[in-house]
């Protein structure tokens, strides 16, 4: 079966109405641009630098669609976790609104759904792209995944992927007994490749996601891990340190101009997620590196906090 069958037929098959790719519709635009040049350029090896059809239509449609479909996976996994990850007296005012009265496997397999939603259409835009550069030559389709990069609608970058992914390993790894639960937790892994830890999922043949787990500032596995809205991930005091601040302060306080480490693009640590079900899963699956790094953090928070308060001190007593 084609892919763009294959597409239709798995979004139909949802129960609930969620944003799609129109693969279809994308395709008869691309159709329409390849009659256009077979009509005023004889030679398909070139492209016209305006390309009336693409410019006005593909690009505009495709990029709806992608933001749509992004909004509503980030929306829907941060409502499913949100029960899930909420603790004390907010745990139980959401139990008494009846969050936490469905059944365990449904909210399981709903996490699996969004995971398998969020990769599908990933495969979709990126064989939408892929036909895109086979009529193309130019540099339009590169500008293109530029633009939709910066505006994080691009679904591999958002965090909550990466969020589900580590709750799915953590109820595995929990006392969860139900017959149906080894089904739901096929496709999800924390690996180590040479101490080096990395989310892996494989849910459709033609792609696999690969998150590493490395801070690229500390070169450590990341602690209290923090995804910034490029996507990048790095150690919450790293992420701190990267954008000129210390913890006290907080990364909502980071400048706009100040810029990932990694893909060099600015104001992308306002936004900044924590990654809680991350969290929890390094800390069961690397305990003694864990339990060291608790303690050179605390040593570290305590130090910056008593230096703030002393600047703080010292501006006072000077005015």
């Amino acid at each position: 079966m084609k892919f763009c069958k294959k597409y239709q037929a798995y979004m139909q098959g949802q129960e609930k109405q969620m944003p799609v790719v129109g693969f279809k519709k994308l395709k008869k635009i691309l159709k329409k641009c390849r009659n256009h040049l077979d009509q005023r350029v004889h030679d398909l090896q070139s492209c016209p630098h305006q390309c009336p059809v693409c410019d006005g239509t593909f690009f505009p449609a495709l990029l709806k669609e992608m933001s749509a479909v992004v909004g509503c996976f980030n929306n829907r996994a941060q409502k499913l976790l949100e029960p899930h990850l909420a603790s004390g007296f907010r745990k139980y005012f959401i139990w008494f609104k009846g969050k936490l009265k469905g059944d365990r496997v449904a909210l399981i397999q709903e996490g699996n759904d969004l995971v398998h939603y969020a990769l599908i259409n990933a495969i979709a835009i990126r064989k939408i792209l892929k036909k895109y550069d086979k009529i193309h030559y130019s540099k339009q389709g590169q500008a293109f995944k530029s633009q939709a990069q910066s505006m994080r609608i691009e679904i591999l970058q958002s965090p909550w992927l990466c969020e589900l992914m580590a709750f799915h390993i953590n109820l595995r790894e929990t006392n969860f007994n139900s017959r149906k639960a080894p089904a739901l937790f096929k496709g999800f892994s924390l690996t180590f490749n040479d101490g080096k830890p990395s989310l892996t999922c494989e849910l459709f043949d033609s792609i696999k996601l690969d998150i590493d787990l490395t801070c690229s500032i500390c070169l450590d596995t990341v602690f209290d891990p923090v995804s910034l809205t490029c996507g990048h991930i790095f150690c919450y005091m790293c992420a701190c340190s990267a954008a000129s601040l210390t913890i006290v302060h907080g990364l909502k306080a980071a400048k706009t101009r100040e810029k990932c480490p990694l893909c060099r693009k600015a104001g992308v640590y306002g936004g900044a997620v924590h990654l809680e079900e991350l969290c929890i899963l390094l800390s069961r699956s690397c305990r003694e590196y864990w339990k060291q790094r608790l303690q050179t953090e605390r040593v570290d928070r305590v130090r910056q906090a008593k230096e703030h308060w002393e600047s703080q001190c010292r501006a006072f007593v000077g005015v």
